[in-house]
């Protein structure tokens, strides 16, 4: 299998830009981001061509972080807002390389009645498959548990996967976290399963707790190996929070790695 570290939620210790030295350093050639946007693009893309790493994912600008805002895509009168976020995220994406953009749909305002959310999230999200699709990026959605993000808009890969059929754009995709899986109550494997064809990207952290891999209750050997014999060549993203040290939290690979007789990351 092959893993990306993510320098959003990993060496969180060193600056943004100095992350993706410690990932090199760490034996990665795989990395993956939440939000780019703090540091110019061309100094994202000068660290990732001084360290030979690839960038599998970003997510697009999701708004006001600090005001609790977590994605614009079902946001009534914030058309102009996502229009822009979605130009600066193709932007990033095109000058670091990255094949994919996450966007995150928002947490629904009181008195937004579902249905209306609904309606404004699939225009903005047709909106951006067409603008992600003149320069071959694919456009992910993820069902977010309601535990970590209360009221956020998508919950189930049941209603994602309707999503993406009515949609009818071949580039829009699921990306799926099995942290997020787990703590929905699902069967992660037997759901991977059953969703297979439109799922593009994976990510993992143990649950409970959003650990790394070996700290909570995922068989994560066997996760793996499933996902392996299904077929899945792409990167499982590292998107955990250390449960202590950065540079401690990757003992459980180096124990996979043995375990396989090699591997990559």
């Amino acid at each position: 299998m092959k893993f990306a570290v993510n320098v959003s939620t990993i060496f969180t210790e060193a600056p943004f830009l100095a992350r993706f030295a410690k990932a090199k350093q760490h034996g990665f050639s795989l990395v993956e981001c939440q939000f780019p946007y703090a540091a110019a693009p061309e100094a994202v893309a000068a660290e990732l061509e001084e360290y030979g790493l690839s960038l599998v994912s970003i997510n697009l600008p999701a708004g006001d972080w600090e005001k609790g805002e977590r994605g614009l895509a079902i946001l009534p009168g914030r058309h102009d807002d996502f229009r822009r976020a979605l130009e600066e995220g193709v932007r990033y994406a095109l000058t670091l390389g990255a094949p994919r953009l996450h966007c995150m749909a928002g947490v629904v305002p009181a008195d937004l009645p579902r249905e209306r959310a609904k309606e404004i999230y699939m225009r903005r999200l047709d909106e951006a498959a067409a603008a992600l699709g003149v320069h071959g990026l694919t456009l992910t959605i993820e069902p977010i548990n309601s535990f970590d993000m209360p009221g956020y808009f998508l919950t189930d890969i049941d209603e994602a996967a309707v999503i993406i059929r009515d949609l009818g754009r071949t580039n829009v995709k699921v990306q799926y976290d099995i942290y997020h899986m787990a703590r929905l109550g699902r069967d992660v494997t037997a759901t991977f399963a059953a969703y297979e064809p439109l799922i593009d990207h994976v990510q993992f952290a143990d649950a409970p707790g959003r650990h790394e891999p070996g700290t909570g209750a995922l068989p994560y050997r066997e996760i793996f190996a499933f996902l392996q014999e299904h077929g899945y060549n792409g990167a499982i993203g590292l998107e955990y929070i250390p449960s202590g040290k950065s540079s401690e939290s990757f003992v459980w690979y180096d124990e996979y790695r043995g375990m396989k007789g090699g591997g990559g990351r």
